[in-house]
């Protein structure tokens, strides 16, 4: 009878021909590599939020995670020099008859070292005080050689209010004097890749964008954006930032966990061309998915339109404008209003209905296999 305890996996001219690559013994993937004329096998599941070894690749002896590229190595299945306490479990391997047999119980067990949680991490908790209130500019601009910015003057107006007169705590973030890098898509590979806090924030100490997420998530009561139009749309930092805030949006896909409690949100958009409304709709459909509330008119705007190409008369025209600065003012008034309200008193609990939302599948699943439960009941799912 042939030995139980072993598995067999596949030729072994076959499986030789790729580094790295998963294989199943029983219901469970492991990570087969082939280097230095050996094969070697460990469990394919990464010890971070786990990412399929058995889809990554070798870095001399090593495993590297695709998710987040943590490191373990072929064989013994012990981390990187460093991180040897992180380890996945190995497995023994032969080669008899050209089959490569595998053994269907661990040599090794898993273990984890003690890794200190990132502190963006913490459940986010209102701390006693006046209304919060974060500034953000999205404009872009020569570094060593600044210019006038319309939608930042305006919001530094609406914050100036909102610090003497409103009595409030403020904030101004300034994206462009942050140095973070661009959403490298780890959605893409999985949605559970795309982590909170960021896999970036986590792996990189240099990237900034842990202010924004400091500031939205556990600071700021009231968000008020202020972005330029370009082309057609709001600004390209704008557009860096809000990838990077898929993290956000995605707890809500995956987990249903609303990291974003009673907060407020309002849009300060300028520019030389018009499409205002196209603009202030991306704001508020990006914001409202990730839990933002708005008051009434949660925008005030300004255009001279498509025709309008004299963008030094547009520049005095809003530095002159008393009206587009009490419209600011307006604003902010109205957010900090409306967060009051929430702060001081309570919306309450409520259940968030999952059907409708992104990346609910309601039916889709029966769907995509043909289910004749579904065709006759929508809302019927197989398990």
């Amino acid at each position: 009878m042939p030995d139980e305890s072993w598995v067999d996996v596949g030729s072994a001219d076959e499986l030789r021909q790729q580094p790295v690559q998963q294989v199943m013994v029983g219901r469970t993937p492991l990570a087969l590599t082939y280097h230095n004329e050996q094969f070697g096998a460990i469990n394919g599941a990464c010890n971070h939020v786990g990412g399929p070894l058995g889809e990554g690749k070798l870095d001399g002896e090593y495993v590297v995670c695709p998710w987040h590229y943590w490191k373990f190595h072929c064989r013994t299945g012990k981390g990187e020099p460093g991180f040897e306490e992180d380890a996945v479990p190995a497995y023994d391997v032969k080669v008899e008859n050209g089959r490569v047999l595998i053994r269907s119980t661990a040599s090794s067990k898993r273990s984890r070292k003690a890794h200190e949680p990132h502190p963006l991490a913490r459940t986010p908790k209102r701390e006693e005080g006046p209304v919060r209130v974060l500034g953000l500019s999205t404009t872009v601009m020569t570094p060593d050689h600044p210019r006038y910015s319309t939608s930042e003057d305006l919001l530094e107006v609406g914050l100036q209010h909102a610090s003497d007169t409103l009595k409030c705590e403020t904030r101004l973030l300034r994206l462009r004097d942050l140095s973070f890098r661009s959403c490298e898509g780890f959605y893409s590979k999985s949605s559970r890749a795309c982590t909170w806090p960021c896999s970036i924030t986590q792996m990189d100490p240099k990237d900034e964008m842990d202010q924004v997420y400091e500031g939205l998530v556990h600071w700021a009561d009231v968000l008020v954006l202020a972005t330029p139009i370009r082309w057609g749309a709001a600004s390209s930092l704008y557009y860096k930032m809000v990838e990077r805030m898929n993290c956000i949006q995605n707890q809500e896909t995956i987990s249903n966990t609303h990291l974003l409690h009673n907060k407020v949100g309002g849009f300060i958009i300028t520019g030389g061309q018009d499409n205002i409304q196209a603009v202030a709709g991306q704001l508020l459909g990006f914001f409202a998915e990730i839990g933002v509330q708005f008051p009434q008119f949660p925008y005030i705007a300004h255009s001279r339109g498509w025709s309008a190409e004299d963008m030094e008369n547009n520049m005095r025209y809003v530095q002159k404008s008393q009206s587009l600065r009490e419209g600011a003012i307006a604003l902010v008034e109205r957010c900090v209003q409306m967060a009051g309200l929430m702060v001081d008193g309570s919306l309450g609990a409520c259940r968030t209905a999952r059907g409708g939302r992104k990346a609910h599948e309601l039916d889709t699943r029966a769907q995509l296999h043909g289910s004749p439960a579904a065709q006759q009941n929508p809302e019927v799912t197989p398990d």
